[in-house]
């Protein structure tokens, strides 16, 4: 369900921590895809500049690439564009690790009768997003598996009346292990049936 385990403050408060955006994959994404457009902006911009221009010899952009070789049009344009592309890219996976987008809490609190969902969503007016539901509403939790080529494999907890709430992180999905024990322990805390599909 989260990327830490439980954090339970008494028996009857249990509060999981969902890390969402920060993950280790996409600091390394995010660094890959920023190096990579600017060495495609920059290598756009010494083919463009020309091997002659005082500016290209002094700052020597791309040492292991001979821009001599690339014509600006048409291959120094698209390296440029990509360049770009790259580099904007890179700073919108830069903001969603800053702004901790996706991350949060499910808090399941049965001394005041409540569960939060609580995530970090883009800045905005609705950049917090904070659910409550009585505990008595929950029918069940279901857990939901499917293999193959891009497993999904999420917890959902099923309140009366509305559509199932999905309690697992987006991405990386968990191990068929960890969400068997983290499903049967929700359920056996909420004292509810639990489902799979």
């Amino acid at each position: 369900m989260t990327d830490s385990y439980e954090t339970p403050e008494s028996d009857l408060i249990r509060r999981y921590i969902v890390i969402g955006s920060r993950r280790l994959s996409n600091y390394w994404w995010a660094l890959v895809i920023f190096l990579g457009g600017l060495g495609f902006l920059l290598t756009g911009i010494s083919s463009y500049l020309g091997e002659d221009n005082t500016v290209v010899q002094w700052l020597n952009l791309l040492p292991f690439i001979q821009s001599k070789n690339i014509i600006f049009f048409p291959q120094g344009l698209v390296m440029c564009f990509y360049g770009i592309l790259g580099l904007i890219f890179s700073i919108y996976l830069g903001l969603t690790l800053f702004w901790s987008v996706g991350g949060g809490f499910n808090e399941f609190n049965k001394k005041e009768g409540i569960i939060r969902i609580f995530r970090w969503g883009f800045p905005g007016k609705n950049r917090r997003i904070d659910l409550s539901y009585p505990i008595n509403e929950v029918e069940a939790i279901r857990v939901e598996l499917k293999e193959g080529l891009n497993p999904k494999r999420t917890i959902y907890m099923r309140i009366k009346g509305k559509r199932d709430i999905p309690l697992t992180r987006i991405g990386q999905p968990l191990t068929l292990e960890e969400i068997e024990k983290q499903a049967a322990e929700l359920a056996k805390f909420l004292q509810v049936s639990l489902e799979a599909n």
